[in-house]
């Protein structure tokens, strides 16, 4: 079994008239790991960073640790990213003996890196010999990441953010880093974007996070006040099979039991079953159709936004009536629309029969050519991208989304930060790209642009059994999954406004 290696990076961040600009370091080609990617300065934690605790001022190892969700330890994460600072960018946050940063002119920054690099003298005897206290109060934990099994090499990471210390110029090693820039977070996004910077997942996660800030001091301020969610370690109470069950946290039906039963009385159900009614925010009901397949899974998910006056269907699924009648009595048989993300004909061939029997407007984009689409779908209305539609359960907003199929409708229920996400993203399984309708070009900027909206929850194709949630596609030129300190685990959808250190939930 591959050893998890402790590590640690940061971020280092400093105000221009362009913006807020973070610094980022290319790794050199010959790396066994990331070769040409950009990434923060940043390694493994050494056995003798716990020494150098001793050179630590503001925070101690406990309160470090209490913020880290560690029982200790948590000082020698921070020391760790200085001094790998320090070692790649020749940069040190530290305070002299009048409590002064460090200036650009100081011997450790020079002689001392390169001592420090040739591993001559530790970095407790370095600070030391220079009478430097190293600041851990300036440092803010802003994400954890843990390379997922599998993986020839494992890391525990967390990352940091502080401002740069003034006066100091950065520079690479010219050996494991062979260039440095600082870009504002929109920069380095959009050079990504176009090919430009090779960016590893959990790098581009915290530019995302970057991005959302103005200035330093406001992005500080923020990262202070709330620290990554602990990753949960326990197993959670449940019902499968009609009987007592514990949901490990790494189980597919780990998030939805929690958020369904916050209170661990064990009564959320660990299953999909058809039929059965799931609250899962006020005004939003799953009920699973009973259609189970290799391609549908449990069932398709139908959802009913109700206010106890109003009714809307989204996704009826096929045309079963016993699923569609179970629709009915949940509504009180009232409906007012059906929407349909898209028209596969697991997806919306319900909606006809549920506008005969209720008078219910269709709302979607018309069928494509081809076998697999329910050419009886006739919307009346067509919604378009960025719409608004209210609904009984609050505004619901339009997002085209094609790629698996070129009418392919996201809905965002932007009261709950819930998105209602069709078969775009999938629970257990990557998402079926079949041309000519598919197209994986239109996709992949589909998520991109997906990513961009303020959700924390998915609503997809229903979860798989004893399958790992949905994962990020892999394009040419991407790392392998979580292959080292800056890899880990690759949601669905690459976005940003989501809980740090978390993926969003699928439920």
């Amino acid at each position: 079994m591959t050893a998890i290696r402790p590590a640690a990076t940061l971020a280092l961040v400093r105000d221009s008239d362009r913006g807020l600009e973070v610094l980022l370091l290319q790794r050199t080609w010959k790396a066994a790991f990331l070769p040409g990617y950009f990434v923060f300065p940043g390694g493994a934690v050494d056995t003798r960073d716990p020494q150098v605790r001793a050179c630590a001022s503001g925070r101690d190892d406990a309160a470090v640790s209490q913020t880290l969700s560690l029982d200790e330890g948590g000082a020698d994460y921070m020391i760790a990213a200085l001094r790998e600072c320090l070692e790649e960018a020749g940069l040190l946050l530290a305070l002299d003996g009048q409590g002064q940063p460090v200036p650009g002119d100081h011997p450790i920054l020079t002689e001392g890196r390169e001592v420090l690099r040739g591993e001559e003298v530790g970095f407790r005897e370095l600070c030391e010999r220079h009478g430097l206290s190293l600041p851990l109060d300036r440092l803010a934990y802003v994400g954890h990441w843990v390379t997922p099994p599998g993986a020839p090499r494992r890391f525990d990471t967390r990352f940091f953010v502080a401002l740069a210390p003034p006066g100091q110029q950065a520079s690479h090693d010219g050996s494991e880093t062979i260039a440095h820039a600082w870009l504002t977070p929109a920069e380095a996004l959009a050079d990504h974007r176009h090919g430009r910077l090779a960016l590893g997942y959990p790098t581009l996660r915290t530019l995302r996070l970057l991005a959302e800030f103005r200035d330093a001091e406001a992005l500080l301020r923020h990262a202070h006040a709330n620290p990554p969610t602990p990753r949960p370690s326990r197993p959670w109470p449940a019902r499968k099979g009609g009987a007592d069950w514990q949901v490990e946290p790494d189980a597919p039906a780990y998030a939805e039991v929690r958020r369904l039963d916050p209170h661990r009385h064990g009564t959320a159900h660990a299953e999909i079953m058809p039929g059965r009614a799931v609250a899962l925010v006020p005004g939003v009901t799953r009920v699973t159709a009973p259609n189970p397949g290799v391609m549908t899974g449990p069932g398709t998910n139908s959802y009913l936004l109700d206010d106890g006056r109003d009714h809307v269907v989204i996704d009826p699924g096929p045309a079963d009536p016993e699923h569609l009648e179970r629709l009915l009595a949940l509504a009180g048989g009232r409906l007012s629309r059906v929407l349909v993300t898209h028209t596969h004909i697991d997806h919306s061939p319900g909606a006809a029969w549920l506008k005969a029997r209720t008078g219910a407007r269709l709302v979607g984009l018309p069928p494509p050519p081809g076998a697999s689409q329910d050419a009886t779908f006739a919307p009346d209305h067509r919604p378009r991208h960025g719409e608004r539609l209210d609904t009984p359960a609050g505004p619901l907003k339009v997002l085209h989304t094609p790629g698996h199929a070129s009418n392919h409708l996201c809905y965002l229920l932007e009261p709950a930060r819930l998105l209602f996400a069709g078969d775009q993203v999938m629970q257990g399984s990557t998402v079926v790209i079949n041309p000519p309708d598919g197209d994986m070009a239109a996709y992949i900027a589909a998520l991109h642009a997906l990513g961009q909206e303020a959700f924390d929850t998915i609503a997809p194709r229903p979860r798989l059994p004893h399958r790992r949630g949905p994962r990020r596609h892999r394009l040419p030129g991407d790392p392998p999954p979580g292959a080292g300190a800056q890899g880990g685990p690759c949601p669905g959808v690459p976005r940003a406004g989501e809980p740090r250190g978390a993926d969003p939930l699928c439920l």
